[in-house]
């Protein structure tokens, strides 16, 4: 005899702690939309943020010109509207991510601004959503601390690639259990910021070779020779030039504010192994950590904490690239039964997007502490977690 029929279970009605973080999230989002719509009407508003340096690179590019000479590229940022106080900018990615600037190079400034603004809010939007599917959490209002991370949201303002990464993050999550080759060939929007996944890349290299899922490795090979193919035909003399771009670049006398960087200028402004004193020991640690959680490894949750490792001992760092802590604090705050470190989440992204639209630069030693205190809230979270 069949089993009687399960009586249906009333979805349960979001609490207060929810609804404020839906209405805060909802809030931080249409101002940010209402930002986009506004910033192509005016050309400067368009060209002074970083978005100008991969719209100048772009314009090389389409001209089969050196995307790193300095006087080109300068005359193009002046000419956008980027303040001459900034000095020059140069497109820090490595070269094998030239490809993606090169569509900027056959439009204007200002349609430029909006279409790669649009490209980066959809890449929130859709990591955030394929994120809360993979947890089973795709209707829950919680979602909304990921859609209005402070972070996040001045990534898309400036016009970072941070998101770039994240979508490259998520999607390997995703693909992983079912089409390892996909999710190895996602992992190349990471490498656009290889600096931030040093631990993660070490435990994601020991666990291939353990696990022998070579198909990863395949599938990320793929990615970067087409990617390489690409660099060598729209700028054959790409790695030269970006080799000599990094010795002029003068990123070494910038403040930018992570244990790393802060650590080396406290301690010893001229010692640049200072910097990486915190990648390896966070490497260290996730070697260790990975190696004796081996036989019970998850990449769904643990991969998270990992990510969110590697951003604290990331040997540079910008408010915006924290971005990459999304699916570690959407994670926590899935599973914590907290509704006060909910609050304290929200509240700490609102703060964040406070003191910007107050006047603290991006560079203020006040954020070195953002990343270390996101790791401290998802420590919490965890600790105290939901009845299974």
């Amino acid at each position: 005899m069949a089993g009687a029929a399960q009586p249906h279970q009333p979805r349960q009605k979001p609490d207060f702690a929810e609804l404020s973080i839906a209405l805060a999230g909802g809030l931080a989002l249409t101002l940010t939309a209402l930002f986009l719509c506004v910033a192509p009407l005016t050309g400067k508003i368009a060209g002074a943020r970083d978005f100008v340096v991969y719209w100048a690179t772009g314009q090389q590019l389409a001209h089969h010109a050196n995307p790193y000479e300095t006087e080109a590229v300068g005359k193009l940022e002046r000419g956008a509207g980027l303040d001459p106080g900034y000095g020059i900018l140069y497109m820090r990615n490595p070269p094998w991510g030239l490809p993606i600037a090169l569509p900027l190079g056959l439009v204007g400034v200002r349609f430029g601004a909006l279409l790669w603004s649009l490209l980066l809010l959809g890449c929130l939007l859709l990591s955030v959503r394929m994120f809360g599917e993979l947890h089973g959490q795709t209707q829950s209002l919680l979602n909304w601390l990921g859609y209005s991370f402070a972070p996040a949201l001045m990534c898309v303002i400036v016009g970072q690639t941070s998101l770039f990464a994240l979508l490259g993050l998520v999607l390997f999550l995703r693909l992983l259990p079912r089409t390892p080759f996909l999710a190895g060939m996602a992992l190349w929007l990471c490498t656009l910021k290889p600096h931030l996944f040093l631990a993660f890349g070490l435990v994601l290299a020991i666990w291939i070779v353990m696990e022998k899922s070579y198909r990863v490795v395949l599938g990320f090979a793929f990615a970067m020779v087409v990617s390489l193919g690409l660099t060598w035909l729209i700028a054959p003399a790409a790695w030269t030039e970006y080799e000599q771009m990094l010795r002029i670049s003068g990123i070494e006398k910038e403040f930018i504010p992570c244990l790393g960087v802060a650590l080396r200028m406290w301690v010893n402004p001229q010692s640049m192994l200072l910097q990486y004193l915190p990648a390896v020991a966070g490497c260290l640690w996730a070697g260790i950590w990975y190696w004796r959680k081996r036989g019970r490894w998850d990449w769904k949750s643990d991969g998270s904490l990992l990510m969110l490792v590697s951003l604290v001992c990331a040997p540079y760092c910008w408010l915006f690239d924290q971005a990459l802590a999304i699916p570690a604090l959407l994670y926590g705050a899935y599973i914590t039964r907290s509704r006060l470190l909910l609050a304290a989440l929200a509240l700490g992204s609102v703060a964040i997007e406070a003191s910007l639209m107050m006047g603290v630069k991006l560079p203020s030693p006040l954020f070195v502490w953002v990343v270390p205190a996101w790791l401290c809230w998802y420590l919490l979270a965890s600790k105290i977690r939901k009845s299974p």
